[in-house]
């Protein structure tokens, strides 16, 4: 559902979505061509959102898409790790589109 409802909020905003099922998908997905917004799951299987943040971030790629941690993880360490880790920016489920909109526009990505 929160996939479903992430997706109508930035199709509005004028993004093109492509989806993965899993952080080795997106990676492999972000080797290919590199996107401008990334909204990404903590958990997620095969690599964890974390994993894959880390893994991306290490690549040497020109271009650096902005990306929104969203998740169930909201403790202080975990928005930590997240930050530390590459994000621009965390949301908690369940969210509404001001929420998320209010997000990206903090990021310069609405």
């Amino acid at each position: 559902m929160i996939r479903k409802v992430s997706r109508q909020i930035v199709v509005k905003l004028g993004y093109t979505i492509d989806e993965a099922e899993n952080g080795q998908e997106a990676l492999a997905k972000c080797k290919l061509a590199m996107p401008d917004l990334i909204i990404l799951d903590w958990d997620m299987p095969i690599m964890t959102g974390i994993e894959f943040l880390a893994e991306l971030r290490a690549l040497n790629d020109k271009k650096r898409p902005k990306i929104v941690f969203c998740t169930t993880h909201s403790s202080a360490m975990d928005i930590h790790k997240a930050i530390e880790t590459g994000a621009d920016e965390f949301v908690t489920k369940p969210f509404n589109e001001a929420q998320l909109v209010g997000k990206l526009a903090a990021i310069g990505a609405a």
